[in-house]
């Protein structure tokens, strides 16, 4: 992996934690994250934005992953302000270190528009889930519109180098499907916010 600049290292992560603290993101946590339960993987979990959305009750063990440490860092200050005990580690989605059907949930926030291969990660979090296992998943993607999807395409390139790898066009459904999960429980609307960035999927998927 090429050594990341100084904007990567300081800066983005200061950014994406803004924007990922929104109050239309927040509410948006709020539907997905208390659902989760058992022995817990959040992948990509970031700054740890979702940490206090969680419900202390249901958890029986947290792990958390992702490739950036100065997410990390600013992930186990808040973990200790919610009281949680989290396991965090810096590791690929894409290659997941851990055992075969080990965790009852599997928790993906805002995180597959940047994932450089998608599909794998998901065919990861598929072989990590228990049998019954569900993956809680909230992304932006691909809108509906025609029009809004050509912007989509248009800007994704430019936007991408922004806000590290980030896809505005990730066609969500599509790439669950593709994995082998089956969404017993799929919701989209846009955000408040430009047409582009805010058009949101969430729901529940089991291994179909």
């Amino acid at each position: 992996m090429a050594e990341r600049n100084w904007y990567e290292r300081r800066l983005l992560p200061l950014l994406t934690d803004l924007a990922c603290g929104l109050p239309p993101i927040r509410r948006q946590r709020e539907k997905i994250v208390p659902l989760a339960r058992g022995r817990v993987l959040e992948v990509g979990i970031g700054t740890g934005r979702n940490l206090a959305h969680y419900d202390r009750g249901k958890i029986e063990a947290l792990v958390g992953l992702d490739l950036a440490p100065e997410m990390l860092a600013r992930a186990r200050r808040r973990a200790r302000r919610a009281g949680i005990e989290a396991h965090l580690v810096a590791q690929s989605a894409e290659r997941i270190a851990c055992a075969d059907a080990s965790f009852d949930t599997v928790l993906v926030t805002y995180t597959l528009c940047s994932i450089a291969e998608p599909l794998a990660a998901l065919a990861e979090m598929r072989r990590v889930l228990r049998p019954g296992g569900r993956l809680l998943f909230l992304e932006h993607g691909l809108a509906p519109e025609p029009a809004v999807r050509r912007w989509q395409a248009r800007l994704s390139p430019f936007w991408s180098k922004l806000a590290g790898g980030c896809r505005l066009d990730r066609d969500v459904p599509a790439l669950l499907r593709s994995a082998g999960f089956r969404c017993e429980d799929l919701q989209a609307a846009y955000l408040p916010g430009p047409r582009v960035l805010a058009y949101n999927y969430w729901g529940a998927a089991t291994a179909g």
